[in-house]
């Protein structure tokens, strides 16, 4: 992965320094982490709990980023990576072409955040939660995808440049090699206006795509359960995949400080597994029965600084439902399972910023679990609460 990493710089410089001087930038930031987990929690660094039935804690590497981007009049290019204890992995690697006539139209190629909605595309160094909602990560899995996109904007001049379109077609599995022939349509229309002390925006986001099925089996919902229809022609042939979001964000300055609040809701069809309605992620086919699910999810964040001082205090709050289809004690009938089951997340914490590089941040999820009596470890809500330190630093 190393000599991938040094290979694509080499190929990000090349490329720009067959134009006229190009300029570069080197940017990034650390993420240095301690969580600390009930028994069943999930943390996003270290290893998972070496003692079951106990709480535990890991020291780690969240993130760490390094970015080159390299600008040359219209053209532009950006190499994105991440090193942690964990190891080293790509992030971005696109080239993208404005449009030297009207200022309207860009093109852009390679890997690079999905347009849909408005968390994917908030950055990790900004956001005030520790991590994208549940939904989020389960049906964007790594945030990026490979593939092209136009972003079309009317001028600054025009009176028309608060709206905005991104559409792409994309591989469709994050950002691991390809492993089919079929495109994914992305796109998200969106509108912002800002004065000098408010902000107001939205958007609304399509995913039309489908997920490679593995067997000859394809279960659907019907009655309260799944139904398996077993065809020879299903094996190879592929499932519909396809959300429906809409996005909102609402910022204000007061005498109380600065106020933001944002919000987004998502609704769709996602083809996934028995135990598992995540989004292909793997350098392989798929090889289980497909699994189609009706689904629905939001999450709404609200961050007030306390006035003018350097500190925000945060509240958010998240849902996903990977089956509108059931709930309650009828999960664990009809073939169902716990991968039916509703999951949601209220989370509150703190940001210190200590200087324009540096920040400091707190966050504890309180996560709760639909239950059923029919799954012996669902009868009650799971203890996965989490607690999150973060020292950022940003360069």
């Amino acid at each position: 992965m190393k000599r991938i990493i040094v290979t694509l710089i080499s190929m990000v410089v090349a490329v720009s320094g067959s134009f006229a001087q190009p300029s570069l930038k080197f940017s990034g930031y650390l993420q240095s982490q301690y969580q600390y987990g009930q028994e069943d929690a999930a943390l996003k660094i270290g290893t998972a709990n070496e003692h079951k039935g106990e709480s535990f804690n890991r020291f780690g590497i969240r993130r760490g980023r390094i970015k080159l981007t390299a600008v040359d009049g219209i053209y532009s290019s950006v190499i994105q990576a991440d090193l942690t204890e964990k190891g080293l992995g790509l992030k971005d690697a696109y080239l993208n072409v404005k449009d030297p006539w009207f200022g309207t139209l860009q093109v852009r190629g390679g890997v690079f955040d999905r347009p849909f909605g408005n968390e994917i595309s908030y950055s990790s160094s900004r956001r005030e939660s520790p991590e994208r909602s549940t939904i989020f990560q389960t049906l964007f899995p790594e945030e990026r995808d490979m593939g092209a996109m136009l972003v079309l904007q009317p001028a600054k001049t025009s009176a028309w440049n608060f709206l905005k379109l991104e559409a792409g077609l994309f591989a469709g599995n994050g950002i691991k090699q390809e492993i089919d022939s079929r495109r994914d349509f992305i796109g998200h229309l969106s509108a912002k206006t800002t004065k000098e002390n408010f902000s107001f925006g939205g958007g609304i986001s399509l995913y039309s795509g489908s997920v490679y099925q593995g067997t000859e089996n394809v279960y659907r919902m019907k009655d309260g359960g799944f139904v398996v229809e077993t065809d020879a022609g299903n094996k190879g042939s592929f499932a519909k995949r396809e959300y429906f979001g809409a996005d909102v964000q609402f910022s204000v300055e007061t005498l109380a400080g600065f106020t933001s609040l944002r919000a987004e809701y998502l609704t769709g069809r996602q083809p996934g597994t028995l135990g598992s309605s995540k989004s292909p992620n793997a350098a392989a086919l798929p090889t289980a029965d497909t699994y189609l699910r009706d689904f629905s999810g939001f999450y709404v964040i609200l961050v007030q600084d306390l006035g003018k001082l350097p500190f925000s205090i945060v509240f958010k709050y998240d849902y996903y439902d990977p089956n509108m289809d059931i709930s309650g004690d009828d999960v664990g009938l009809g073939g169902t399972s716990k991968a039916d089951l509703f999951s949601n997340t209220f989370g509150f914490g703190g940001l210190w910023k200590i200087s324009n590089s540096f920040r400091l941040q707190a966050f504890y999820e309180v996560n709760g679990n639909e239950t059923t009596v029919n799954l012996a470890d669902r009868t009650g809500d799971i203890k996965d609460n989490v607690f999150t330190l973060r020292l950022q630093y940003k360069f």
